[in-house]
């Protein structure tokens, strides 16, 4: 399994430096209407940081130019500051969750605004970029976009990044992505292996076909990435999948009772999944960046058990 896992490192994980935007503008004309790009932005609150991201998309990757991305579309979750004004007027069309599917009543979560954004988007491919990202590169959104118009047989695309932990400030440069490590990353290492390479398992930053994601549940809340992940495993297999390095993703980081909200969410779904894969491979995959990229170190679990001690004939004997 840790060989098919390596297999796949090498195959399926790109910089997003080895395309640049040129290339994929001429694979998007030739994949014609099956090249069709939508970018999405779920968003609730975020004032200070969606405006220069919709900008920033629009300058870089809507020009003559670089005409790469077809459509840019904020979808608010019931913002109560300016986010839905802000992103309008930096050039993107703004839908409010609740006017999408109106018959269905709204649930609360990431995972509900990704899946009502499929109704009111019409790109072949989609492209998924949170709206609390401070220093947005457009790399985010070609990086990520690039395997699927240059690799036919590519279904899914996670960006991957250095995570920063900015708090008090302080600095911690691989100090983000507390939830991964901890809840993430274990569960897929034990049990969907397979999934053992991939760098941010949870990020918000993502690119799929649209035929994937129609086939696809989405879980409502924060466990909608891994849910994806796995369920994109076992629907189109594991060379389907790829992850494209993008650099650093600088964000706003959330409370410890949030952070706890959210691994409550991801450890349900993955509850939910667990009766179809046991635990195979008591390893754990982790990641540094090294001067080359990003490095895979494994590492055993510990996962053998002693039994009650009262069991012990030894401890039950009287000692001499």
């Amino acid at each position: 399994m840790l060989d098919e896992v390596e297999r796949w490192l090498e195959r399926r994980s790109w910089s997003a430096a080895e395309r640049p935007v040129e290339r994929l503008v001429a694979a998007k004309r030739a994949a014609g209407a099956q090249g069709t790009v939508s970018v999405v932005l779920p968003a609730l609150n975020e004032e200070e940081t969606v405006g220069d991201i919709v900008a920033t998309v629009r300058r870089e990757l809507m020009t003559p130019e670089v005409p790469l991305v077809d459509e840019l579309v904020v979808v608010d979750s019931g913002s109560r500051d300016r986010t839905a004004e802000i992103a309008a007027r930096a050039g993107a069309r703004v839908v409010r969750r609740d006017a999408i599917l109106p018959r269905l009543p709204a649930l609360p979560g990431k995972g509900e605004v990704l899946w009502r954004s499929l109704l009111v988007t019409s790109g072949q491919i989609v492209c998924f970029v949170d709206a609390d990202l401070r220093q947005f590169d457009a790399r985010f959104v070609s990086g990520i976009v690039g395997p699927l118009l240059t690799e036919p047989s590519v279904q899914l695309v996670k960006a991957m990044y250095d995570r920063p932990l900015e708090t008090g400030g302080t600095v911690l440069p691989a100090g983000g992505g507390r939830v991964t490590e901890l809840v993430a990353r274990p569960l897929l290492n034990l049990n969907w292996p397979r999934l053992a390479g991939f760098v941010q398992p949870l990020g918000g930053e993502y690119a799929a076909r649209r035929s994937l994601l129609e086939r696809l549940p989405f879980p409502v809340g924060y466990g909608v990435e891994l849910g994806m992940l796995i369920d994109a495993l076992n629907l189109v297999g594991l060379d389907a999948l790829g992850q494209v390095d993008v650099g650093v993703r600088h964000h706003r980081h959330q409370g410890g009772q949030a952070l706890g909200r959210m691994a409550a969410a991801i450890y349900r779904t993955a509850q939910q999944r667990l009766a179809r894969a046991p635990m195979v491979r008591p390893q754990l995959t982790q990641f540094e960046r090294g001067a080359d990229g990003f490095v895979p170190t494994t590492h055993p679990v510990d996962t053998a058990e002693r039994p009650p001690i009262l069991t012990l004939p030894e401890y039950r004997r009287p000692a001499a």
